[in-house]
């Protein structure tokens, strides 16, 4: 039987990387320097650099089942998640991280329906989502979606206790962004704090803002007359 995996690894070598090959060199010589932190559904349907248009280098990744975000508990574990989101935001000092889930998620579905038989520590992982569930016993493909998206901003809100990631959303240095990807429309609705909702990218004026809004002066009430 033809090895299918060890075809693409050659492909990759000699058809595909030659073309990057100057930028692969760069980012050896300099270091990494990415501007974003990426936490993404590891659902295979969910390519981030095919979404954003991103080239080596600009996308600090983190994949995970739903997108999930641990609390901060300021203990020392085994956190896979958490010790990334330490990484990008103190040794790679990025400006932006997003938050990205999908429609049609699974593990969204296994917050209503239960994770696999044996799949203990996906059971006890789907609890950072349960907050999003809604009050339904079978839930339609409106209220997944809206699961979907409830969730996302809970892993915006969960990131804010992170003590580095408030530092810097608050001091202006870091921007947080939730998205929700319409797979089969290909389109991007991001959440809009002004407006409560998540809006279709084409409608959108920005990419997404965080739960917890940089303070504008401008936008104090006048004092009373």
């Amino acid at each position: 039987m033809p090895d299918d995996l060890l075809t693409r690894l050659r492909r990759f070598h000699d058809d595909a990387f030659p073309a990057y090959a100057d930028t692969f060199r760069t980012l050896v010589d300099e270091g990494q320097h990415p501007t974003t932190l990426f936490i993404g559904c590891s659902d295979s349907r969910l390519v981030p650099y095919l979404l954003t248009g991103a080239e080596p280098g600009e996308l600090f990744l983190v994949r995970n089942v739903g997108a999930f975000v641990p609390p901060w508990d300021g203990s020392a574990g085994f956190h896979g998640t958490a010790a990334a989101i330490e990484y990008a935001v103190l040794a790679l000092q990025v400006q932006r991280i997003v938050v990205c889930g999908h429609s049609h998620c699974g593990g969204i579905r296994a917050l209503y329906a239960g994770a696999p038989g044996g799949a203990l520590n996906l059971s006890r992982w789907l609890d950072l989502g349960r907050e999003a569930t809604l009050p339904v016993a079978e839930p339609t493909p409106e209220a997944l979606r809206r699961t979907e998206q409830r969730a996302v901003v809970l892993q915006l809100e969960r990131l804010m206790a992170y003590p580095m990631v408030r530092e810097a959303v608050e001091a202006g240095r870091l921007t947080l962004h939730g998205w929700h990807v319409v797979i089969e429309d290909g389109e991007v609705h991001v959440f809009d704090l002004a407006q409560g909702c998540f809006v279709a990218a084409a409608h959108a004026p920005h990419a997404g803002t965080g739960p917890y809004a940089p303070y504008v002066e401008a936008d104090r009430p006048p004092p009373a007359a």
